[in-house]
């Protein structure tokens, strides 16, 4: 069987790498700049505890004017932000990216493996589905 989702999953997170490499290389124009929402609980995301503590699951950064020492790697990428003045060194691994996106581009994706991994205990305990947004596709297949 192939796998749709995985396959679609792998390139978005290729396009948010050359995003970023773009980005390191030539810098960002005086428009654009770019949200980026991750897991701050994922195992592979590195940044202080006082910022785990303020964001125990979910963070949002904006990369624009005052960031430093972009790296890109192969499964992560680290960024130097200001936070109160306060220069922080973060680690994000990729797989812990649920979105990005330029505004001024009007551009963005969500990565749905991402925000489904990070969900999966949040919808157990719940243990509601809401079927007002489930599709049934058996009355369009073909006999």
């Amino acid at each position: 069987m192939i796998e749709y989702q995985n396959i679609l999953d792998k390139n978005m997170l290729n396009v948010f790498k050359d995003i970023l490499i773009y980005i390191r290389d030539k810098g960002l124009s005086n428009n654009n700049h770019l949200y980026v929402t991750f897991s701050t609980n994922h195992q592979n995301v590195e940044l202080p505890n006082w910022l785990k503590q303020k964001y125990p699951e979910e963070m949002t950064i904006v990369i624009q004017y005052e960031y430093y020492d972009l790296e890109i790697n192969k499964n992560s990428f680290s960024i130097s932000l200001s936070f109160n003045d306060i220069k922080t060194n973060l680690k994000i691994d990729y797989n812990s990216i649920i979105s990005f996106a330029d505004p001024s581009a009007n551009f963005g994706l969500i990565l749905k493996k991402n925000k489904i991994h990070k969900n999966v205990n949040n919808k157990m305990k719940k243990k509601k589905l809401n079927k007002n947004n489930v599709i049934n596709f058996s009355n369009y297949k073909k006999n």
